[in-house]
């Protein structure tokens, strides 16, 4: 059995991917913006996921912009049949870097566009619609008119599965009774937890929930009662806290992202982390 095997699997609309996916994100420049400082070690990166038995990666059009489904192409396709490929819409980029809310029914058509054609495909596995009412993080609002606009991209075969980022819970019922949500993408870790109702209520559901962040946050005590549990454990921190996300809950799927080969191995590394019920304990109580 490999070490992500043994994070099991969970489905996101049709299809079945194991727990622990890779973020590509961090491929991009400085501020997720420009291309790498090294593309041929980005592209590694992206080789060595698949090659690990990573079948779920995460992207968007708004990274770089354009520059991490650029490089997922240019490293990946023709893509193993397993692999899925999650991507969002519902930002842009200003000429500074900036990020900036596109969710226009114009914006929403224009970057599924741009994500088929920059990822090389004909349908898109997953479309998550990112949702920027603040930019403090998820705000109330409706997500009618944005969702629709989507919507109708599926109903023209460019989209198989809609999820949503950057959402509240209101905002997923909102959803949820317009169409199929395949899966929540929000901010969740070991210390802002948020979304512990949420997690629960879509693992009910069985709709896959997928972290970011996982180890924004924390603060210089909570950071070292994490660092010793993992030197306890023989363990780095952020293995640590990747592990108590897969034991959170089975619906939650991770995405870290790394522009490094050896810390995308460490990362993997913790799907085969097993934590004691001590451990379980002291992390609980972070």
């Amino acid at each position: 059995m490999t070490n992500l095997a043994k994070a099991g699997t969970f489905e996101i609309g049709s299809r079945t991917v194991k727990r622990f996916g890779y973020g590509a994100m961090q491929l991009a420049g400085p501020g997720v913006f420009g291309p790498p400082k090294d593309r041929a070690a980005a592209l590694a990166v992206l080789r060595e996921a698949v090659t690990s038995g990573v079948d779920h990666i995460d992207t968007s059009e708004a990274y770089g912009p354009h520059v991490t489904n650029q490089l997922i192409r240019e490293a990946l396709h023709p893509y193993p049949k397993e692999l899925v490929l999650v991507t969002k819409v519902g930002a842009k980029r200003g000429p500074q870097g900036t990020w900036e809310p596109a969710f226009s029914a114009a914006d929403i058509a224009s970057q599924v566009d741009d994500n088929l054609r920059h990822l090389a495909v004909d349908v898109l596995d997953v479309v998550n619609l990112r949702i920027m009412y603040s930019a403090l993080g998820p705000a109330e609002g409706s997500i009618e008119a944005q969702l629709a606009a989507l919507m109708k991209q599926q109903r023209a075969g460019k989209v198989r599965h809609i999820g949503l980022s950057n959402v509240t819970a209101r905002q997923v019922e909102e959803g949820r009774a317009m169409t199929e949500i395949a899966c929540v993408q929000n901010l969740y870790n070991l210390v802002q937890r948020q979304d512990d109702a949420l997690i629960d209520s879509l693992a009910a559901a069985s709709i896959a929930y997928v972290p970011f962040f996982p180890l924004g946050g924390f603060s210089p005590l909570q950071s070292s009662a994490l660092s010793e549990v993992a030197r306890q454990l023989g363990a780095t921190p952020m293995q640590v806290a990747l592990a108590w996300l897969l034991r959170r809950s089975p619906n939650i799927l991770l995405i870290p992202g790394t522009s490094s080969v050896e810390h995308l191995r460490e990362n993997l590394a913790a799907a085969a982390l097993e934590l004691p019920a001590d451990a379980l304990t002291a992390l609980n109580a972070i």
